[in-house]
């Protein structure tokens, strides 16, 4: 997405050091927009445990890139030495956010890609580059595939209110800054912007952290979206009062049952919005 005028995903290899990952530290949104440098994975799980980066997607990206920094720094040990400090480094990025799936998924993803790749040390390295390449490619694609699936749900609505703006609430941060780009529950979002259809976005502050006044509004801002911060005890009267038709939220963890996990306050705009058939995704 856009940034300024300019493009940004949230992660990606300095362009003039590939032995430098450069990450957006969201920490300082709205206020500041800083790019902060990692060179080891040290750095890179300090960046997911301090919530330099956040969002699960993200977060998966970040520790194989980060997976990419510790093979860089063993670059000129022996294949076992090499596949040993790999280990540790596995270690250090699990214990950087416990409950994150995606983490562990990319961590697996690329050890079990080495494990079954035949080649010297300088190899396995540019495997591992070209994994945690691929791991932030899959998740771009994914929420480009979500906007494109989901934007025909907005376009139905503002049919059916004859071309006037859908109001949309949203909760927490499940946008662009959450992923590479385009964002999960955002991608219906910006797409629908980009394609004329008229939509303004409720945006929860999403307490304890703001991630909703600090990050989405931000974003929805950058891009050009209609947007109104609400504390997070509003979201039920728009809701009554037929200010909200619809309402678009990340989701943490989904089960196979169908049942969802979400940040904390997604379950009472869930209720809020069954009880005035608002339709809820």
């Amino acid at each position: 997405m856009k940034v300024d005028g300019k493009h940004y995903n949230t992660i990606w290899i300095k362009p003039d050091d590939e032995s430098v990952v450069q990450i957006i530290d969201q920490r300082w949104l709205p206020h500041k927009f800083v790019i902060e440098d990692l060179t080891t994975v040290e750095e890179a799980a300090v960046a997911i445990k301090d919530m330099h980066v956040r969002g699960a997607p993200l977060i998966g990206v970040t520790a194989a890139y980060g997976m990419y920094l510790a093979a860089l720094s063993a670059c000129d040990e022996t294949d076992s030495n090499f596949m040993h400090k790999l280990d540790q480094a596995v270690a250090i990025l699990r214990s950087s956010r416990p409950t994150a799936m995606n983490l562990f998924w990319a961590l697996d993803h690329q050890m079990n890609g080495i494990r079954e790749f035949d080649g010297n040390v300088k190899a396995k390295i540019q495997l591992i580059l070209d994994l945690a390449g691929e791991i932030a490619a899959e998740e771009l694609e994914s929420c480009r595939l979500i906007g494109e699936h989901g934007v025909g749900l907005i376009e139905s609505i503002s049919q059916a209110k004859s071309g006037e703006t859908v109001n949309i609430l949203t909760h927490c941060n499940a946008g662009w800054l959450a992923c590479v780009d385009y964002g999960t529950a955002t991608a219906p979002i910006y797409l629908a912007h980009d394609n004329g259809i008229k939509v303004h976005v409720w945006v929860d502050e999403t307490r304890p952290r703001n991630q909703g006044a600090r990050l989405t509004a931000w974003e929805l801002g950058q891009h050009g979206v209609p947007h109104t911060i609400v504390a997070d005890n509003v979201g039920g009267h728009l809701m009554q009062h037929d200010m909200v038709d619809m309402v678009i939220t990340g989701s943490d963890r989904t089960v196979y049952t169908g049942d969802v996990a979400n940040k904390i306050g997604t379950y009472l705009k869930a209720l809020a919005a069954q009880d005035n058939s608002v339709p809820f995704y």
